[in-house]
């Protein structure tokens, strides 16, 4: 019985290798997403809480902050634009709803935009802002948490 070449071994070898990272980084993103679907304290999960906010802020969009949420999330890759366009809407319409606005205006974006994003992404977010000319400066203190 012959054996496989050695170039067909180093083959299947690098295809093991790929699928297992391949499986392994769908799984963080799968448990990611499982996680944000776990009730809270208070029996929403964050998930619901997004969704709540959405909803009740809907009529209070116009089309001129419709326009500068896609402003806002225009760096996001494709794939993830429209979860992290929802989590970001839900955040600023929260903003808004508590302040008790009457419609979702540019600071309420800033500020939303802002909460909603990730400690860990706030470089990009302040060069982002800054390329645009969006002033922030009302808002600095939430950068520092």
């Amino acid at each position: 019985m012959k054996s496989a070449p050695d170039w067909f071994m180093f083959f299947i070898i690098f295809w093991a290798i790929v699928m297992v990272g391949a499986m392994a980084i769908g799984g963080f993103f799968m448990f990611r997403k499982f996680l944000k679907v776990l009730p809270k304290q208070d029996g929403k999960s964050k998930l619901d809480w997004q969704n709540y906010w959405v909803e009740r802020s809907r009529s209070l969009w116009t089309e001129e902050s419709k326009q500068f949420l896609d402003m806002l999330v225009s760096p996001v890759p494709g794939p993830f634009r429209d979860i992290a366009k929802h989590s970001i809407a839900a955040k600023i319409g929260e903003v808004a709803i508590e302040s008790g606005a009457n419609e979702v205006t540019e600071s309420h974006c800033i500020e939303g935009y802002i909460r909603a994003t990730p400690a860990r992404d706030y470089k990009s977010l302040v060069s982002f802002l800054n390329r645009n000319g969006i002033d922030y400066t009302p808002y600095k203190h939430l950068l520092n948490k």
